[in-house]
C-alpha cells in the first residue's frame, strides 16, 4: 500500500464530490448548459480517476507499476480535469489545448497499469 498515492486519491475524490455539488448547486444559475456540462465532465472523470488512484495505492505492494500509474492519473487529473473547471468558469479557449495532455496521461496511466498486470 502506497499512503501518499492513497491520501492523494482519497483527497482527489473528496474534491471531486465537491466540485459536482458546486456544479449543482452554485453554478447552475450561472453558467451556460455548455459550460456546465464541461465542469460536469471535469468532475465525472476527477472521480473515476480518483478511484483508479486509490486502486493504484493499493496495488502498489504487489504491482511494481502501480504507484507510477496512480501518479499519472494524478497528473491526467490536474490537466485534464483542471483545464476543464477553469474553461468552464473562465471561457478562456486556449486552456483548451492542455486538456488532451491530461486525457493522453490518463490513457498512459491505463496502459502502464495493464502492461504491469501482465509482467
Amino acid at each position: 500500500m502506497n499512503k501518499a498515492l492513497l491520501a492523494a486519491g482519497a483527497i482527489s475524490g473528496a474534491i471531486a464530490v465537491a466540485a459536482g455539488a458546486f456544479g449543482a448547486h452554485a453554478l447552475k444559475e450561472r453558467l451556460s448548459d455548455k459550460a456546465l456540462a464541461v465542469f460536469e465532465t471535469a468532475a465525472r472523470y476527477q472521480m473515476y480517476h480518483a478511484l483508479a488512484m486509490v486502486l493504484c495505492a493499493a496495488l502498489a505492494g504487489s504491482l511494481a507499476g502501480a504507484r507510477v500509474a496512480g501518479w499519472l492519473f494524478q497528473a491526467g487529473i490536474v490537466l485534464f480535469s483542471g483545464s476543464l473547471y477553469v474553461l468552464a468558469l473562465t471561457d478562456v479557449k486556449v486552456l483548451g489545448a492542455i486538456t488532451p495532455f491530461g486525457g493522453l496521461a490518463f490513457i498512459v496511466a491505463w496502459i502502464w497499469l495493464a502492461i504491469s498486470a501482465l509482467r
